[in-house]
């Protein structure tokens, strides 16, 4: 099979774990979510410590040990990605999938807006033109809901705020997933043990089946990052940016289809808008793709626009 082929399978697989992880998350009631969330954590570390241990790949926390900037890199990057895990499980479980769709549709337009901000890039006519649909769709949608869009607000903002982290730390999936789940360990088990000690905690009191989907929630979360790595590894950006709104696509099916949360036409229309921005966005990057290839070839002029702003994923 071509790296090429194999790369599209391994996005595939990624994105469509990510698009059901709704059915799962739902499927570990009555745990709440902040006892899910800490069992995403745990057994996260143990999965990923067997998983590198079996590949012998356990000398880059030596290397990483001198490096005390990556370190705090990596602190903050755990806090962002706690923020996005938790917040993302409180929605599934509250009957709000379609709003935790709505996040992750529009990280993208987020990832572009800190790509302005913090790096200090210069966009493109077509990016600021999805970045002022996108903003007129959250504008649609606070009208809708009656209040902003805060929970989608929040996942696409720590989403694209740990994107950017991420890549200045330059971590492989793997090891970087293991060294956050680590910082993240203890508060975890403190939460836990406080949670058993005050009879709260479901883990072992609901039935055997449940409690071996709260076990499998480390594997549950490893499997699709380290599937996306693998796709990254043989995909352009282009490529996965096309391949990452499969995942808010299925969301948005499992809230409307499966759990039947209300989609009434105000909010269609903010949808509508979304969808738009996303089209324009990504009719951008594919034009300046395009104009990049040809900028490569032998004897070509080099382009004088900037580089383009690096396109968010999905990873609830």
């Amino acid at each position: 099979m071509s790296p090429l082929r194999l790369g599209y399978l391994y996005g595939i697989g990624a994105y469509l774990l990510w698009g059901f992880f709704p059915l799962y998350l739902r499927a570990l009631r009555p745990a709440g979510p902040l006892e899910i969330l800490a069992h995403r954590i745990v057994w996260s570390v143990l999965f990923v410590a067997l998983l590198l241990a079996a590949l012998r790949n356990v000398g880059f926390l030596r290397r990483l040990a001198r490096r005390p900037r990556a370190l705090a890199g990596i602190a903050v990057a755990a806090a962002l990605i706690a923020v996005n895990w938790g917040t993302y499980i409180y929605g599934v479980n509250s009957a709000r999938v379609v709003e935790t769709a709505l996040g992750y549709f529009i990280t993208p337009l987020v990832s572009v807006l800190l790509g302005v901000t913090v790096l200090r890039e210069r966009l493109r006519p077509g990016q600021w033109l999805a970045l002022g649909i996108g903003t007129a769709a959250v504008a649609v949608l606070t009208v809708d809901y009656g209040h902003l869009p805060w929970l989608a607000l929040v996942l696409a903002v720590s989403f694209a705020a740990y994107g950017l982290v991420k890549k200045r730390l330059g971590l492989p999936a793997a090891e970087g997933l293991f060294v956050e789940s680590a910082v993240l360990a203890l508060p975890a088990l403190g939460y836990l043990g406080w949670l058993a000690a005050a009879g709260g905690l479901a883990f072992g009191h609901v039935s055997a089946g449940h409690t071996a989907l709260l076990v499998l929630a480390g594997a549950a979360t490893a499997t699709p990052l380290l599937l996306f790595a693998g796709a990254a590894n043989r995909l352009s950006l282009t490529a996965l940016g096309m391949l990452q709104y499969l995942a808010p696509i299925l969301q948005l099916g499992c809230g409307v289809l499966i759990f039947h949360e209300p989609m009434p036409p105000a909010r269609l229309a903010g949808f509508a808008l979304v969808w738009l921005a996303l089209l324009a966005f990504t009719a951008d990057a594919l034009r300046h793709s395009r104009r990049s290839r040809r900028a490569r070839r032998p004897g070509a002029a080099r382009p004088l626009a900037p580089s383009p702003v690096g396109q968010g994923t999905t990873a609830p």
